[in-house]
């Protein structure tokens, strides 16, 4: 079935209004004389000479398959095309409005190093040639090497580039504190509870059957809202065709206004309704038992442990009513094995908890039949592609990322463990508790961190104490596109190139039908800038470790590369994407004979063994979540379907959009309080912690003891003209996390805040304005 447009941007745009800018406000955002790509001098610019270039977006990590279509040596547009399973055709708002990015005048553009005798946020710096940059890096790692030992450099990194700074050169120098927030910040208990229960991790695509689906059962799952392409593109045909829908959430979000029933459930207890669905199932004859025999170890510990665990007993905790719990386990199971509840991507809610309850939706899957069979979750794999042979990295780094991955500790390495090592059970690496060990050097100092892509001030939590561990450092490199706040704290800058002017790696993309994407540059790195890859070389040389890098260049490395499956880069160059045969399904394994549980005993472990051998809990369990202060509401947050994290925010096309977030207060609280609908106010958290202002949403799709809003606004970097005080900062009220002793995930939906009257109305300038305001020259 075909999806429509029309489809499309009513999911992925409900909460903005709209998806595309019209001629008339484009053209108040790029005028003339500011480098506009979307306006060519005389005519149209698609009517003289056009290249297209293949591509994979970043404007999200999604990495939809784009087409950059340039003239006169600019980017003009960016559309998907059909042939990549990814964008499938289509793009999102902020696929399309990536162009804005490359030709923003606040871009950074040269490498900057910290003027002596600046302290670390004064903004002081002065222009330094690559050379110099690097040399000055690479001197001071050599000395934190040689006084601390070179795992006292840490390596934080997200975005295509990541291998290069969290795995690749942190492997080659001997570092095991590599880190990616894609994993203790948003994934970690998702992919620690399927390693434990399938022997295998959910894929970054998030591998749910949607064109098989006839159930689905969203957990605070906010598609239409994270805007993630297939995935928006698939869930709305699904409800096209007559998917049914129900969705379980504190907040009327998006998707619940698309659904049949909307669970408005008690912040922190969705364990205890998944265990209740579990009774149900069990209790009632429900599951399905011939799957749960074949492929199932631990059923009848399962069946003993959630006796107790009735509707009732949900009812009083999570305060949905018994008779609804009964009835949507009872519709599951009709519907199974075409039922599924899907798994997030944003899996880090409250800490201790989160294991337990990604590992009670893994079994309630279990229970419909549905993993491995059309209409619930399908199996998929990575493409295989070699790597560029080069002499065996001295250490392996844990870092992990959205599709899991993660690997062990290497026994009898001549390196310490990672900082983090002890804290948790899980493998993978923890980028928030690599902090404390900067200002306390227990276990052991780190002294240098280079920091690629992650914004530190609006992605780790505890934004205070990250400050105050940056000022214990000897050295600290900023790699980025644009000059965040936590930027300006660094020794050295570095400007790295955007998507649009660079290779990077191929993309191997785990999916039912796996495939290979490349990125080609389509126009010059602008400025002085240049792409991650090569920064990671050229540094990793500087250090003495070039038989680690032993291309010349990108195109080598890829040629190479994709040689080892036949194809080649200029192969790539004309196709863009190479799609290979999936195994989906269970049938598909068994037809050639193969297991794809990756468990010690080869099949779904409902009972773990190996957690209740480290002491831990081998079913999964409900754990009650503390309340907040007096006056004060429990602080979530969320996604915006045209801002990423907090990347996009001085793009003013994604601005012109949604330039503000507002925090959502339930309406009879809001008269309670004697505040009007987008009132201004500031928000102060349970430890006196103040931000905003923030403008009220008075709403009643909320619940009365929850407030929320949407992640990435409130920046603080005067250099950012778009982004810069608008809006305000969840991450700077989450002065407190819970550890997952399990998985290593932050849990930071335990901050609570309380709304006070008289902040000042900012009066924000239209976007418009302060893109005129921007225009300068390069």
């Amino acid at each position: 079935m075909k999806l429509q447009r029309r489809e499309f941007i009513k999911l992925s745009c409900a909460t903005v209004g709209a998806m595309t800018l019209g001629s008339g406000a484009m053209a108040q955002i790029f005028p003339d004389g500011f480098p506009n790509p979307f306006r060519a001098p005389k005519g149209k610019w698609f009517d003289r000479d056009v290249t297209t270039v293949y591509s994979y977006c970043e404007n999200c990590f999604w990495k939809c398959g784009i087409k950059a279509f340039v003239e006169g040596g600019k980017v003009r547009k960016i559309d998907g095309y059909a042939e990549n399973p990814k964008s499938r055709g289509m793009l999102c708002p902020r696929g399309q409005g990536a162009i804005a990015q490359t030709y923003d005048p606040d871009r950074l553009k040269r490498p900057l190093i910290r003027v002596e005798g600046s302290e670390r946020g004064d903004g002081h710096y002065r222009e330094a040639s690559w050379d110099e940059a690097l040399d000055y890096i690479a001197d001071k790692m050599l000395a934190i090497k040689a006084e601390h030992g070179s795992e006292s450099v840490a390596f934080f990194a997200h975005g295509s580039g990541d291998n290069w700074f969290a795995e690749h050169l942190p492997g080659a120098w001997g570092s095991p504190n590599a880190a990616k927030p894609s994993v203790s910040l948003c994934t970690a208990p998702r992919e620690t509870a399927s390693q434990y229960t399938f022997g295998r991790g959910i894929a970054g695509h998030e591998q749910i059957d949607w064109d098989e689906t006839d159930y689905i059962v969203l957990i605070g799952h906010h598609i239409g809202e994270d805007t993630h392409n297939t995935q928006l593109q698939q869930f709305a045909q699904a409800l096209t065709r007559g998917a049914e829908l129900v969705v379980v959430d504190p907040r009327f979000s998006t998707a619940a206004s698309k659904a049949k029933d909307w669970l408005p459930i008690k912040p922190g207890t969705d364990t205890a309704l998944l265990l209740a669905w579990i009774h149900v199932l069990i209790e009632e004859d429900l599951y399905d038992a011939a799957y749960v025999e074949a492929y199932t170890l631990g059923f009848d510990e399962l069946t003993a442990h959630v006796a107790e665990f009735t509707p009732e007993w949900a009812e009083a905790i999570t305060e949905i009513p018994a008779d609804t719990i009964r009835r949507i386990a009872r519709e599951m199971a009709a519907h199974a094995p075409r039922a599924v509840i899907p798994v997030n991507r944003h899996a880090v809610w409250y800490g201790e908890s989160d294991t337990h309850r990604m590992r009670s939706l893994y079994l309630v899957n279990v229970l419909l039949g549905n993993y491995g069979v059309e209409g619930g979750y399908y199996l998929c794999d990575a493409p295989i592609v070699e790597k560029f042979p080069h002499p065996e990295l001295p250490l392996t780094p844990s870092a992990g990322g959205c599709g899991g991955g993660a690997t062990d500790v290497v026994a009898d390495s001549p390196f310490r463990d990672s900082v983090d090592r002890g804290r948790f059970f899980g493998s993978a690496t923890a980028v928030q508790e690599m902090i404390e060990p900067m200002i306390t050097g227990e276990p052991y100092p780190i002294k240098g961190l280079i920091c690629f892509g992650v914004n530190l001030f609006h992605a780790v939590p505890m934004v205070e104490r990250t400050k105050e561990a940056l000022g214990h450092l000897d050295l600290y490199v900023a790699i980025d596109v644009m000059p965040m706040e936590h930027v300006m704290w660094a020794d050295v800058i570095l400007p790295e190139a955007t998507y649009l002017e660079r290779h990077d790696d191929l993309s191997l993309i785990a999916h039912k039908t796996p495939f290979i994407t490349a990125r080609f540059p389509a126009i010059e790195p602008m400025y002085d800038t240049k792409p991650g890859w090569w920064i990671a070389r050229e540094l990793g040389i500087k250090l003495g470790l070039a038989e680690y890098f032993p291309w010349e260049d990108m195109e080598e490395y890829l040629d190479r590369r994709l040689s080892s499956i036949g194809s080649s880069l200029e192969a790539m160059r004309e196709q863009g994407t190479i799609v290979r045969r999936g195994r989906p399904y269970l049938k598909d394994w068994e037809a050639l004979n193969r297991n794809p549980f990756g468990t010690p005993s080869g099949k779904i472990e409902i009972y773990s063994e190996r957690f209740a051998e480290a002491g831990l809990d081998g079913l999964p369990v409900y754990l009650p979540q503390p309340d907040g202060p007096a006056e004060h509401y429990r602080l979530l947050y969320g996604r915006s379907p045209v801002h990423t994290f907090s990347r996009t925010h001085n793009n003013p096309v994604l601005m012109d959009m949604h330039g503000e977030n507002e925090v959502w207060l339930n309406a009879r609280e809001a008269d309670r309080l004697d505040l009007r609908q987008h009132e201004y106010v500031w928000l102060e958290n349970q430890d006196g912690v103040r931000e905003g202002p923030v403008r009220v949403l008075v709403t009643e799709r909320i619940r009365p003891d929850c407030v929320y809003m949407v992640h990435g606004f409130g920046h603080k970097a005067p250099r950012m003209r778009v982004a810069n005080g608008r809006g305000a900062s969840d991450t700077h009220l989450q002065t407190h996390y819970d550890l997952d002793p399990v998985s290593g995930g932050a849990g930071t939906n335990n901050n609570f805040v309380r709304l006070l009257k008289g902040a000042p109305n900012p009066n924000h300038p239209p976007i418009a304005q302060v893109a005129n305001e921007k225009r300068s020259p390069a």
